[in-house]
């Protein structure tokens, strides 16, 4: 591994807090195509599997952020073993559920408790923060945790997937549940480079997306979510059409690997002036990048099209944590860094939603012009809010509520 990885891990409790935050985060790439892998074994019921994955998706992204909040209030080991025990106990209803035909209600009951689930990226990158904020490490640190994230999204579909049809169709979700079980409770058994918690007073309830520069944050990674479901969707029904859908995992693989080296060579950068203007210009790239995919008559194509759409997605996420770490208080930024999470979570459900209407109306090459358009929708509202990211960060050590208070002062 390069140096500035390798002085990364010098801090005492980096490597254990690490592997168990990778652990912890398999589950985020293994729970949902797991369901979705059971059920369809089971029932043959591809739209219950669908129906159920959302509400595993959606669940995470309305329960995430508030999760993270009282983290950010009383600390990871109080807050984050109740929850994830919340999550194993629904994970087990629905497998049980599954495996002898209980009720679809009791599927949804038990797939909306799986959204308890806890935001490990979030949880690892607070303790990043908590150790170099301030120092250049933070963007090595973010940029490990990018490449992480890209090689759980690699990996963990294949070997849910794997498990389900070669061994026994509950094995995926079986596994995702094991991960997230060892990755919590061994993360929460360190307690040395666990952040300080910040209790707050009766003024300190509002949500950390109270902060203008959230707010933009989220709203275009909605936009980015949806490209992301929309490529995922319109991917495999291409390569469906042209009889080789199992090459689909194959080229959605590359475009992972496509970000995950886009995050190691951006790790090893040093860079100066504002970081809102690097971060919109990886919208920008992006965006831009969704253009050739309306031209792929094949997969080799498409695969190298993808693999080149992937290098601007790292970067982007880095930067888009550095800019949380400014705009959002230092007692709320294990909240803040979940919001993105949901942002993103919403937006590929209304991708890869979106994304099946217009395959089923125009065919999967015309499903292609939805993550151009969502792409076009994020490079708009990234220009419309950018003033918002261009003010100076406000001082990060008390409440949202607080900093609305100081600037209005400050105004009068």
């Amino acid at each position: 591994m390069p140096s500035p990885y390798r002085a990364l891990f010098a801090a005492p409790g980096s490597k254990g807090f690490s592997a168990a935050g990778f652990l912890g985060r398999m589950p985020l790439s293994m729970m949902g195509i797991g369901v979705v892998t059971m059920i369809s074994q089971i029932s043959g019921r591809y739209g219950l599997a669908g129906a159920l994955s959302a509400t595993i998706a959606l669940a995470a992204a309305a329960i995430g952020p508030q999760i993270s909040r009282l983290v950010d209030q009383h600390g990871q080991r109080r807050v984050l073993r109740p929850a994830t025990l919340v999550a194993l106990a629904s994970a087990a209803g629905l497998l049980c559920a599954a495996r002898f035909g209980w009720p679809d209600w009791l599927l949804f009951v038990c797939a909306a408790g799986i959204g308890a689930v806890p935001s490990l990226g979030a949880m690892i990158r607070a303790r990043w923060a908590a150790l170099y904020r301030g120092t250049p490490q933070l963007h090595t640190a973010y940029s490990f945790e990018s490449v992480v994230d890209e090689v759980c999204f690699i990996f963990g579909p294949i070997i849910s997937i794997g498990l389900s049809t070669a061994w026994f169709p509950e094995a995926g979700p079986l596994l995702a549940a094991c991960f997230l079980a060892v990755g919590v409770f061994w993360l929460t058994a360190q307690r040395a480079t666990e952040p300080a918690p910040h209790p707050r007073d009766h003024r300190g309830g509002r949500s950390a997306l109270r902060a203008r520069g959230l707010q933009v944050l989220v709203a275009t990674f909605v936009a980015t979510g949806a490209i992301f479901g929309a490529v995922d969707v319109v991917t495999v029904a291409f390569a469906d059409e042209r009889g080789h859908k199992g090459a689909a995992s194959v080229v959605l693989a590359l475009y992972a690997a496509g970000s995950c080296v886009a995050g190691v060579v951006f790790g090893l950068l040093r860079f100066t002036g504002a970081p809102q203007r690097r971060w919109l210009l990886g919208i920008c790239a992006m965006a831009v990048s969704m253009i050739p995919l309306l031209l792929v008559g094949n997969l080799p194509f498409l695969a190298v099209a993808l693999f080149v759409s992937g290098l601007s997605i790292a970067p982007t996420m880095i930067t888009t944590m550095s800019l949380i770490e400014e705009h959002v208080p230092r007692a709320q930024l294990t909240e803040g860094m979940t919001w993105i999470s949901t942002g993103l979570a919403v937006g590929v459900a209304l991708g890869s939603s979106v994304a099946g209407w217009v395959i089923d109306a125009a065919g999967a090459r015309a499903g292609y012009g939805v993550p151009a358009v969502a792409g076009a929708v994020a490079v708009a509202v990234g220009f419309l809010g950018y003033r918002r990211l261009d003010r100076p960060a406000p001082r990060r050590g008390g409440t949202v509520e607080q900093h609305d208070e100081r600037e209005e002062r400050h105004v009068a």
